[in-house]
């Protein structure tokens, strides 16, 4: 029987940020807002949608006032800027302890990145809720900076060049299946993506998944 070549060393961990190392609850926005618009519950619900100017937001296309200017007009809301950046950033709702704990243990061995889709507006209030996040990486990698959002592979190949680091040799940890199926066709095309159950959770995520070429990861020493 051919005895398969052994998996390349991991030479860098790269983690998502909401859903994997920061819970995040888009229902308390909502609960800010609502006190504020002139829409039912349900309608103000269905207002706030992942669109063009959400996207543009988290690309770098469209500023925090223009997006704010939006989300005011979007969800007929009658208050100032403050207020619905307040109630954007109330989206943000904790560190997940059990990743952040696996993020000091393995910067002692490998660097560690992040990577997120992601906004001005949301990576000032991290640094302001949760000093103590973005410095344990090496690098945050954010989608308003990069122009480009996960699952799209430009945004990989971004952070791929960035870090000097091959594809086959990046573990990557996110809760978007689309974002792990694609870093698992990049290490290699004949390999998939590995998912594995976490423990961390987001409020309404699912599992954490954790994509790579071949077998279990081999952390380089």
């Amino acid at each position: 029987m051919p005895i398969a070549p052994a998996a390349p060393p991991v030479r860098a961990v790269l983690f998502d940020l909401g859903g994997v190392i920061l819970s995040i609850d888009f229902g308390r926005a909502l609960a800010a807002w609502a006190p504020h618009s002139r829409l039912a519950p349900e309608r103000l619900q269905a207002a706030f949608r992942w669109d063009e100017p959400f996207l543009q937001h988290e690309t770098g296309k469209l500023s925090n006032d223009g997006y704010f200017a939006h989300v005011r007009q979007a969800l007929e809301l009658d208050c100032d800027a403050a207020t619905v950046e307040a109630g954007f950033n109330a989206i943000l709702v904790a560190e997940i302890e059990e990743t952040t704990h696996l993020v000091e243990r393995l910067r002692k061995r490998v660097p560690c990145y992040a990577i997120s889709n992601t906004n001005d507006a949301h990576m000032a209030e991290m640094r302001r809720a949760f000093p103590g996040l973005l410095p344990r990486f090496d690098r945050v990698f954010a989608s308003h900076e990069m122009g480009h959002r996960k699952p799209q592979p430009a945004a990989f190949e971004h952070v791929l060049r960035a870090i000097g680091v091959p594809a086959g040799e990046v573990l990557l940890f996110d809760d978007l299946r689309p974002a792990v199926s694609y870093a698992g066709a990049a290490a290699a095309k004949s390999s998939k993506a590995r998912c594995r159950s976490s423990t961390s959770r987001a409020s309404s995520s699912g599992s954490a998944c954790a994509a790579r070429s071949s077998s279990a990861p081999a952390i380089a020493a």
